[in-house]
């Protein structure tokens, strides 16, 4: 009779919704591994890109990936690991590439930016920082989600987004501990995080400090066009697409992640009071403040100063980590503070992200989606480049959706008489805001960390996020860029 409890206790315990997505990411891989030969890509030009057995292995952990992360299968650093196993279990690529990938700058540089936020939080620096903003815009949750919002906005404008996240987020910590007692999530929480990860994209596309993927595109550009575009060119275009959505984001989150309390009442005075009981700022403040701002001012810097630009930024990132265990502010017991599943989670993102461009199967896929487009209306080509970088920033780094579809898009412009630079915007404005995936940016996994939602609840955020994305889009290349004097048509 006991072991039948025990038996039926087991079943009842059995998550059958976790297995069903577990096994369909599995189906999905090996139905795409195993089907024969896929047709050949072809460009405008009549040139022919095969689908080799390896591409199609990289689109086949792409798609087992992509299903384990939006259901959450399994822990999504565990995912991460499992691209790298599986390319190397199916000689999709060698494995000393796959997971070589799992320590890219790009991973370390997520890991640095995750320690400075750490650091942040142990000497209370987030907190004295939390208390001042609460001061300033007061006891109303929308102006509290306002703030926050504009606050990240305006960092990424001289940081990248990753380390901006990774900045404020133990603020929205401090922030929302005087909302709740304890940490069960809320709407507001959920609107705080997810808003802030929404927010640093759509900030980060305004400058070229925010984010390598606007380094990249012009680069592609001049190569292919043989224009140069300036720092302030590119600010001039994409400062009114940025701050509109984080205007327009407050509103959606002000809709769908209504905070429950629509004031917090003596939060005002709370705030003055905890913060005068901080007291001055302590000698761990003092330094830790030194060496983050300096690592800030040194990256902010290499945009202008040509002697600064060879420097590393992860090394720059890294630098100052090694000096938070040199100057006694971490020790070896905060290591295990690090969320090591954001950073697997990442590693596996750039890991799937090389795959996909190494195997040609980006490549394919590009041509393939773009070949729909060829022949349609030009407003209706430049929105499908627009849905595609969107769609592929959200599963790959989105430099890696940059280098993608930004070649191909700039070829086969020219055939339906669009103008480059139209072209070179509209990628870097869907390429800054996967709303979607929490693999699509850094500040998605940084946000999750705060364990007030789901990626599943991410994902549903993010469906009519991405919508409004790409209205606001469709209302700039239409109207907003012609009259700011962008050429959208080429001149006859």
């Amino acid at each position: 009779m006991q072991n039948d409890t025990d038996i039926n206790s087991l079943e009842s315990k059995f998550d059958w919704k976790q297995f069903i997505f577990l096994m369909t990411g599995v189906v999905l891989f090996l139905i795409v591994y195993y089907s024969p030969p896929w047709v050949d890509a072809v460009d405008p030009a009549g040139k022919h890109f095969p689908l080799t057995k390896e591409a199609k292995g990289a689109l086949a952990v792409f798609l087992l990936a992509g299903t384990w992360w939006v259901f959450e299968v399994l822990p999504i650093g565990v995912t991460g690991i499992t691209i790298g196993v599986l390319q190397a279990l199916f000689f999709i690529r060698p494995a000393a590439d796959a997971f070589k990938d799992f320590m890219d700058p790009s991973v370390l540089f997520i890991f640095g930016s995750l320690v400075i936020g750490l650091v942040f939080t142990k000497t209370g620096l987030t907190k004295r920082l939390a208390y001042k903003m609460l001061m300033i815009v007061g006891e109303k949750t929308s102006m509290i989600y306002l703030g926050c919002f504009v606050v990240t906005a305006l960092l990424t404008h001289v940081m990248a987004h990753t380390a901006v996240a990774a900045t404020i987020y133990p603020l929205l910590l401090a922030i929302y501990s005087l909302y709740s007692d304890d940490n069960k999530p809320s709407k507001f929480g959920k609107g705080l995080f997810i808003g802030m990860a929404f927010v640093a994209g759509a900030g980060s596309i305004i400058t070229l400090l925010g984010a390598a993927r606007g380094i990249v595109a012009l680069g592609f550009f001049k190569e292919i066009t043989g224009k140069d575009v300036s720092f302030f060119e590119l600010s001039y275009y994409l400062a009114p697409v940025g701050w509109a959505m984080v205007f327009i984001l407050w509103g959606f989150f002000m809709v769908f992640f209504k905070p429950e309390k629509a004031v917090i009442p003596g939060l005002r005075e709370k705030a003055r009071q905890l913060n005068s009981e901080m007291g001055g700022l302590t000698k761990k403040e003092i330094i830790a403040s030194i060496l983050v701002f300096s690592a800030i001012l040194f990256m902010s810097l290499q945009s202008f100063v040509p002697a600064l630009k060879p420097f590393n930024k992860s090394a720059i990132v890294l630098v100052s980590t090694i000096l938070f265990f040199i100057s006694g502010i971490l020790d070896i017991n905060d290591l295990e503070e690090i969320p090591w599943n954001i950073v697997l989670l990442f590693a596996g993102a750039m890991s799937i992200g090389f795959c996909l461009w190494q195997t040609g199967a980006a490549q394919w896929l590009a041509i393939n989606w773009l070949g729909f487009f060829k022949n349609s209306h030009w407003f209706v080509f430049i929105m499908s480049i627009a849905v595609f970088v969107l769609v592929m920033t959200n599963f790959i780094m989105n430099v890696a959706a940059i280098a993608i579809s930004l070649p191909v898009a700039l070829v086969v412009a020219p055939y339906l008489n669009i103008a480059p630079e139209v072209i070179l915007y509209t990628s870097l404005v869907t390429a800054g805001m996967p709303f979607v995936l929490l693999v699509g940016a850094a500040p998605n996994a940084i946000a999750y960390n705060s364990k007030q939602f789901t990626s599943g609840q991410f994902f549903m955020a993010g469906i009519p996020a991405s919508m409004i994305l790409l209205v606001v889009l469709g209302f700039v290349i239409l109207v907003l860029w012609p009259v700011m004097g962008m050429p959208v048509l080429l001149a006859h």
